[in-house]
C-alpha cells in the first residue's frame, strides 16, 4: 500500500495559505444543511438497512489491500472476495468461541464478588448509594402510567429472555445483511467509478475524478488499517499484562481492550473501569489490584498520544470536541454499533473533504 502522504495534491502549495473556498450564496449552505438533515433522518428511520451498509463500506475499504494481493496472485475476484469474507467470519466465530467461556465465568463470579468490591470501595459507598437512589427515582418516574407490578403476565412488558432472543435475531439479521453488502462491494470493484468516468464529458475531468477517488481510497484504507493494527497491538499488550498480573483469561481481556480502543475517550474511560474491577475481583493486594488499570492507562497514553498520531500524520487529527459530539450523536442514533462507527465515519468525512476542493473548508473545520 502506498504511503499516506503520496498522491496528487489538488490544492497547489503557495508561500501564503490560500483562502478556503466558501459558498458565496447563503442558499447553497441552507440547501446543504437540509440535505444533511434529510440524510440523518433517513439513517435513523432506515437504520436496519443503512447501518449494515455503512459497516460493509468500512470493511470493504479495510479489505481492499488484501483483495488486491489475492487478485495479483491470479485468483478470480469473486473467489478472492469469498475467501476474505470466510476468513472474516471465521475470525469472528473463533474469537467469540474463545472468549465465551471466560466471559461466562466472570459473569458468574461477579455476584459473589460484589461484597468484596463493596468492602474495598467502602470510601465510595455514600456516593454510590446516592446515585442508586437517584436512578431508582428516575426509573419510578419513567414507569408512571405503565402497567402496575401486579398486572397479569400477558399485559406486562417483554421478559429478559424475549429481549435477548430479539437482540440475537436482530444481530444475526444485521450480520447477514452486512456480509451480503460486503460481498457485492468486493466483487463489483470500481464499477461506480467506471460509470462516473463514462458520463463525464472531458478527459481532464475523467482523469481528475480517478485521481481523487484513488487518493481517497488509499488514505481511508491507510487510516483504517493503521487504527486496526494499533488496536490489535494494544489488545495483545493488555492480554500479556493481565496474564502477568495474575488476573488470567488474557484472550478475553485482550479482546475487550482491542474493541474499546475503537471508541476514543469514552472507550478508554470504560476500559479503565472494567480493568479496575477485574483487578479488584482477582488480586488480594490493593496496589497490585490497581496495576491492570494503570497499565491500561499507560498503554493508551503511549498508543493514543504518541504512536498513532505519528503514524497517521497531522492530516488525520480530529477536533476532540467534534469527536465527543460524534460519539454521543451516533450512539444515540444506532447504539453501540454507532459508537464504534462514529470516529471512522468522522475521519472518512475529513479525508474526503480534504481531497475535494469545494469541501476543503469543512475539512479544515474538522481538523484537530
Amino acid at each position: 500500500m502506498a504511503p499516506i502522504d503520496e498522491g496528487i495534491e489538488l490544492v497547489p502549495a503557495a508561500a501564503e495559505p490560500e483562502e478556503l473556498p466558501l459558498p458565496s450564496d447563503p442558499k447553497v449552505i441552507f440547501l446543504g444543511g437540509l440535505f444533511v438533515l434529510a440524510l440523518v433522518a433517513t439513517a435513523y428511520v432506515a437504520s436496519e438497512i443503512v447501518l449494515p451498509l455503512i459497516f460493509a463500506i468500512v470493511l470493504n475499504l479495510l479489505l481492499q489491500p488484501a483483495l488486491r494481493i489475492l487478485v495479483r496472485l491470479r485468483l478470480p475476484r469473486i473467489l478472492a472476495a469469498l475467501l476474505l469474507i470466510l476468513a472474516l467470519i471465521g475470525a469472528i466465530v473463533g474469537l467469540g468461541t474463545a472468549i465465551s467461556g471466560p466471559a461466562r465465568t466472570w459473569a458468574a463470579k461477579l455476584p459473589e464478588g460484589i461484597p468484596r468490591l463493596q468492602e474495598r470501595l467502602s470510601f465510595m459507598r455514600e456516593p454510590i448509594n446516592t446515585l442508586q437512589q437517584f436512578l431508582q427515582q428516575v426509573e419510578e418516574f419513567g414507569e408512571t402510567g405503565q402497567s402496575p407490578p401486579n398486572a397479569p403476565a400477558a399485559v406486562r412488558g417483554p421478559t429478559l429472555l424475549t429481549k435477548l432472543f430479539t437482540g440475537t435475531r436482530h444481530f444475526a439479521a444485521g450480520l447477514f445483511t452486512t456480509v451480503l453488502f460486503l460481498f457485492f462491494l468486493l466483487v463489483s470493484g470500481n464499477i461506480f467509478l467506471h460509470r462516473l468516468v463514462e458520463i463525464l464529458p472531458r478527459f481532464r475531468n475523467k482523469r481528475q475524478i480517478v485521481e481523487i477517488s484513488q487518493q481517497i481510497e488509499n488514505d481511508i484504507s491507510a487510516y483504517l488499517i493503521t487504527i486496526t493494527i494499533m488496536n490489535a497491538a494494544v489488545g495483545s499488550a493488555m492480554a500479556l499484562a493481565m496474564w502477568l498480573t495474575g488476573v488470567g483469561d488474557p484472550i478475553l481481556w485482550g479482546t475487550v481492550a482491542f474493541l474499546l480502543n475503537y471508541v476514543p475517550i469514552l472507550g478508554t474511560a470504560l476500559g479503565v473501569v472494567i480493568f479496575l474491577l477485574a483487578g479488584l475481583l482477582s488480586i488480594d493486594t490493593l496496589w497490585l489490584a490497581l496495576l491492570p488499570a494503570g497499565l491500561y492507562v499507560g498503554l493508551h497514553l503511549i498508543e493514543g498520544q504518541t504512536l498513532t498520531p505519528m503514524l497517521l500524520a497531522k492530516r488525520f487529527t480530529l477536533n476532540p470536541v467534534l469527536v465527543i459530539i460524534s460519539l454521543v450523536f451516533w450512539f444515540w442514533m444506532w447504539g453501540i454499533p454507532g459508537g464504534i462507527l462514529a470516529v471512522p465515519m468522522l475521519a472518512i468525512a475529513k479525508i474526503v473533504c480534504d481531497r475535494v476542493r469545494p469541501l476543503a473548508a469543512f475539512g479544515h473545520f474538522l481538523e484537530g
